[in-house]
């Protein structure tokens, strides 16, 4: 396609170069920008061009091009409009979508726009604008129609217009009624007071009276009998809807016509396929209410322009003058388009599209248009974040049989490829405490054990009243919250299910369940000391990968391999993971390209590895989609909801929010018991059809979210207001108690505590969660990485300091301030220290209110404490609860030492660093920087200690790494 200067308007010069809504009205058969207070305000006199420019998580920029017409818009504005719309299109570099908007027949993606509805006024450029905005206030009547979107009709104010299937607003000087026809549903009642609340901020300034009038209720209402009043008094309605509604015909079948010379004409073909459309030509696609244009990349600009005249003579032919017209490019064609189609090969054109766009800014540029924005730029990859407190409390059962057995606090991070697991885990929420219940399938797990864990993790959740978020979630496809909790994970070869041993034993298959004392290779992975995963994977020299370090072990052997390309947190993270895999042996360093020869005997000998990253699905940009279950055969019906909010969430159905990565389905307080059982299954169909054609792995992490306990890796997704999700009633009658009192009343209810499931420890397990809990070591051996000073302090003190792996420093108590560190105490003050922990845990607890409800939960097993321990558990089953308090931990300072602003000795840099020829004694050796004084602190690192304990940790690791302090 050729672009030159006579095809450029000057008022199109730097659209669409950043994220909104721009729009231009056609005067005098040229584009005018529409102010941005304007917006939503359109004349039935006039054609209007709107571009809707989207940011995307790949740092691109999303076009969708609109020309609205009005049903007074004269013959030749129209044509006008089309073809500047095709010229737009053209300097945004020819991929956005294109759609024709008529009055009273717009998109649901354009109403999107303008929420929650558009109401034209009459007039327009030709009239000079005689409308009656500043005339007297007339009474108007308006039908409203839709369960997402509002389309809105200004119809005749007249008792025969009314009916018992839509929802009618009569819009008088003193008052605002919406009457409800008795067939038509709540969703729709609902979104039509978010019509009427528009037409009260509009019309009235806000001033005005709102009744809402049921069908069917008489005189015996006042605001009934006030309201037919305004029609002469109560009449019957006819059963039938008066409407103009185009009658459907049914299901019409795609007809591909090829644009010849300004004529459609049909292409013959057995079946519809890409390989039909000639990037040379346009071709128009009639699938009834949609009609597509589809232009080749390769085609003139002028041919463009005249295919938009050949379609609308196709349409006036066939007397559908009132279908959607929708153009698309080759290459960025809708998935509605692509669907339309037999088969349709996955697009590879994004590359070359860009290239595409290159050239078009280039020539742009030369002839002085500003083209910042339309090039994609290279976005810097942010970390994902979990987005879900992680200091709370976990359980873990492994499936086995038709029966759960909880996993102690040792074996929770420890999870076999053949088995099911099922995980609890309650935290601290904004508002209350939520609870997440999942089940993990390990790739080698037997059906049955899915089934089962399914099943159970069903029940529980039901059991729960449906408050808990539930996960489903396959090995291979774990997301970062799952990642987040466990924050060491590990996963190990083989299974020890009966089910799984009964598999390989039918099949003759080796069993190669891990062995501590066997050949074992594993990949670690993650993001940092929260976020880190060690993965066994074939003991094989190609499971290699030079992104990645490696843990090798055989008998009493133990070696660390270090790839080429990766980082010194990679490298820490190692060191991390062997410090849980073989917590009391020395490792062989082992750097890419100068291994052993045993090393390589262990594994078989050299050959060929990756040298890449292994890519997991990232997030996507989010759509929202609404869905139904036919409740004859089954089918799953779903529809978009375009430019999504809060609002669109009605409790009386279900929702699904794909992310591509994961889905959440989301299910409305007011959804049937039966379908909120089926939730999970509905999430499952959903993957299966992969409505967007994005190629979705049916394995990926499903996510069943109720109303009311959304978790903050749900609500992210919204501008939030958790008081709407606890209201009473129905979506109408909620909306109706905000439009009418502009408030949001909640349950009046006590908060329940829920019952915990199993047996999980009180106060001494929040010790047990808040520390890298090792699989493979000895229950004595305890490693600290907890966020309670109080429970850290009790795991610190009575740790065995002999049974460390030397190659990590001794784990020390972090502090609410990370200024402030613990007592490297000797033999004489260890008893003063240990009964400062007790007291400290045990003024954590208080009473809980008058009619509180508390389960008890019994105890595991853990290191044995002494007897202030038990005393403090007795507490917690008679009824306390646990209310962490700001306490700190203050080390003290031996005489003659000098002291920083806050007490703590402070010494040179040059005895704190690794490398010191005269090394400082009796200090935690996992903070060096905390003994800096603070001048030398900000000469070194380059800012104050506050900023430096704000920056992530390790962001925090690499600086103290590059200063020999850590």
């Amino acid at each position: 396609m050729s672009v030159s200067s006579r095809d450029l308007d000057p008022a199109f010069q730097g659209a669409g170069q950043k994220a909104g809504i721009e729009i231009w009205r056609i005067e005098n058969f040229h584009p005018v920008r529409v102010p941005n207070s304007s917006h939503g305000k359109f004349f039935t006199g006039d054609s209007y061009v709107i571009l809707k420019t989207t940011a995307l998580k790949s740092g691109a920029l999303r076009h969708d091009l609109h020309y609205w017409l009005g049903k007074d818009t004269s013959q030749d504005e129209a044509g006008t409009a089309a073809i500047k719309t095709v010229e737009l299109d053209a300097v945004l570099g020819g991929r956005a979508v294109q759609y024709r908007e008529l009055q009273g027949h717009e998109t649901e993606k354009f109403l999107s726009y303008f929420k929650p509805c558009i109401i034209p006024q009459e007039g327009g450029v030709a009239s000079g604008f005689k409308h009656a905005e500043a005339e007297k206030h007339q009474t108007r009547l308006f039908v409203c129609k839709g369960k997402h979107v509002v389309h809105v009709k200004e119809v005749p104010f007249a008792r025969s217009t009314l009916n018992h299937d839509d929802i009618f607003i009569l819009d008088t000087e003193s008052k605002i009624f919406q009457f409800n026809g008795s067939n038509s549903c709540i969703q729709e009642r609902a979104k039509a007071l978010e019509v009427v609340q528009y037409v009260k901020d509009t019309y009235h300034d806000g001033k005005c009276e709102i009744a809402s009038i049921e069908d069917g209720k008489l005189m015996a209402d006042s605001e009934a009998g006030e309201f037919w009043g305004f029609f002469g008094g109560f009449a019957p309605l006819p059963r039938k809807a008066n409407t103009d509604e185009p009658k459907s015909n049914g299901v019409i079948s795609s007809t591909l016509f090829c644009v010849e010379k300004g004529e459609a004409v049909p292409v013959e073909a057995d079946s519809m396929t890409k390989d039909l459309l000639d990037t040379n030509k346009c071709y128009i696609l009639d699938c009834g209410v949609e009609v597509f244009v589809w232009t080749g990349r390769n085609t003139p600009l002028e041919e463009r322009k005249a295919a938009s005249s050949t379609v609308d003579e196709l349409l006036r032919s066939l007397d559908r003058p009132n279908s959607h017209i929708i153009r698309v490019i080759e290459g960025f064609e809708t998935v509605m388009f692509r669907s339309k189609f037999d088969s349709w090969p996955q697009s590879t054109n994004a590359a070359a599209s860009q290239d595409g766009r290159g050239k078009v800014a280039a020539l742009l540029k030369r002839q002085g248009v500003n083209v910042k924005g339309l090039v994609k730029t290279e976005s810097p990859k942010e970390e994902p974040q979990p987005y879900i407190d992680c200091t709370g409390d976990l359980q873990v059962w492994r499936v086995n049989g038709q029966e759960k057995i909880l996993l102690e606090a040792s074996d929770q991070s420890k999870f076999y490829s053949g088995d099911c697991y099922i995980f609890q885990y309650s935290y601290p929420g904004e508002e209350k405490e939520e609870y997440l219940i999942g089940t993990w399938f390990g790739k080698q797990s037997v059906e049955e054990d899915r089934v089962v864990a399914a099943s159970q993790a069903s029940k529980m959740v039901e059991a729960m009243k449906f408050l808990p978020t539930q996960a489903r979630i396959y090995e291979g496809n774990e997301p970062i919250q799952f990642f987040a909790i466990f924050q060491s994970f590990i996963v190990l070869k083989g299974g020890l299910s009966e089910g799984y041993k009964n598999y390989i034993a039918e099949k003759e298959l080796s069993d190669d369940t891990y062995s501590a004392e066997g050949l074992a290779l594993f990949r670690v992975q993650g993001s940092g000391p929260e976020n880190m995963q060690a993965i066994q994977v074939e003991p094989v020299a190609s499971s290699l990968n030079s992104s990645y370090c490696y843990i090798l072990h055989s008998g009493s052997s133990v070696f660390t391999w270090l790839g080429n390309l990766t980082t010194p947190e990679d490298q820490e993270l190692v060191e991390r993971q062997l410090d849980i895999i073989k917590p009391e042996m020395q490792s062989k360093f082992q750097k890419e390209g100068s291994e052993t020869e045993q090393f390589w005997e262990l594994l078989g000998g050299k050959s060929e590895y990756l040298n890449h990253k292994i890519e997991r699905e990232a997030e996507s940009d989010p759509h929202l989609f609404s869905c139904t279950l036919s409740k004859v055969s089954g089918d799953l019906k779903v529809t978009e909801v375009y430019n999504f909010n809060q609002d669109d969430l009605m409790t009386e159905d279900i929702f699904i929010v794909d992310c591509h990565s994961d889905i959440y389905v989301w299910v409305g307080q007011q959804v049937e018991s039966k379908n909120k059982m089926n939730a999970l299954s509905l999430g499952e169909k959903f993957l299966e059809r992969d409505f967007l054609l994005e190629k979705l792995s049916i394995q990926a992490p499903i996510y069943v979210v109720m109303e009311g306990s959304e978790p903050s890796f749900f609500t992210r997704f919204f501008s939030w207001d958790s008081k709407k999700s606890a209201m009473h009633g129905n979506s109408f009658q909620r909306k109706l108690a905000i439009l009418k009192h502009g408030g949001t009343p909640v349950l009046d209810r006590p908060r329940r505590r829920i019952p915990v499931f199993g047996g999980r420890s009180a106060a001494p397990e929040k010790a047990q969660r808040s520390r890298s809990v090792s699989s493979f070591s000895t229950p004595d051996r305890v490693r600290v990485r907890g966020r309670s000073p109080a429970f850290n302090a009790i795991a610190s003190t009575f740790e065995s300091p002999n049974l460390r792996n030397l190659s990590t420093p001794p784990p020390m108590v972090r502090k609410l301030y990370p200024k402030s560190v613990s007592p490297d105490s000797d033999s004489s003050n260890s008893q003063a220290s240990r009964s400062a922990a007790i007291a400290a845990l045990t003024s954590k607890f208080q009473q809980p209110s008058a009619g509180q409800f508390i389960i008890p939960r019994s105890l595991r097993v853990s290191p044995e404490l002494p007897k202030p321990r038990s005393e403090a558990i007795s507490k917690e089953n008679s009824g306390e609860q646990l209310k962490p308090k700001p306490d700190t931990i203050h080390e003290d300072v031996t005489e003659g030492e000098v002291e920083d602003e806050e007490g703590l000795p402070i010494h040179p840099y040059d005895r704190l660093t690794t490398s010191s020829t005269d090394p400082v004694e009796d200090i935690d050796v996992t903070k060096r920087e905390t003994y800096l004084s603070a001048e030398e602190f900000k000469e070194k690192f380059e800012m104050t200690k506050n900023a430096f304990y704000k920056l992530p940790k390790w962001k925090q690791n690499k600086m103290k790494m590059a200063l020999q302090l850590f």
